[in-house]
């Protein structure tokens, strides 16, 4: 699992210089990835269950679902549905021409795991979630504005609400074609 990966240790720190007890960590892990052609967006990491790098071919597309679902695809036996994130909230789908291919982002709610699909993913980050203020009309493009937690002060980054976007309405249609 990512999350594993970069686990923190639970031992005590200490100032070397007072050799007073450091205060307890409040900034959370987050993942940094391109969100359109121009921005950047922040998901928490500890809601990552795995990084994929997918293969086009591995991919069964889905009849009849909006166009920013890509298909599904096979996850740990399981079918994993996975999304253009991109796409869903309004920017061009992620580009399957370049050398790269895109990732998908595993995250999990409510035993529901979903693939978010972009070109790639960047560096883990450090950040205040206590800080994040929340997401101005007019400030982010419509269709991007349900799916943000906040935004981080100092043009930081978007954080984006992982809930929100597997409850997108996307998954309505799906939900009755399954049940």
């Amino acid at each position: 699992m990512l999350t594993s990966m970069f686990a923190s240790s639970t031992a005590t720190s200490l100032d070397p210089l007072t050799l007073e007890p450091l205060p307890p960590e409040t900034r959370q892990r987050l993942l940094r990835f391109p969100l359109g052609s121009q921005d950047s967006a922040l998901l928490p990491l500890e809601q990552i269950a795995e990084i994929l790098r997918l293969n086009v071919a591995e991919i069964l597309p889905v009849p009849e679902m909006p166009s920013c679902v890509l298909g599904i695809c096979n996850w740990r036996g399981e079918m994993l549905w996975l999304i253009d994130l991109n796409h869903l909230v309004g920017n061009p789908p992620v580009s399957w021409a370049s050398g790269a291919s895109p990732v998908a982002m595993v995250v999990q709610v409510n035993n529901q795991s979903v693939g978010l699909v972009v070109q790639q993913v960047n560096d883990i980050e450090l950040h205040d979630l206590q800080q994040l203020q929340p997401a101005a009309i007019g400030l982010f493009p419509p269709r991007l504005l349900p799916f943000i937690l906040g935004a981080l002060p100092g043009d930081n980054g978007t954080v984006l609400d992982v809930t929100a976007i597997t409850r997108s309405p996307i998954w309505k249609v799906h939900q009755r074609g399954v049940s």
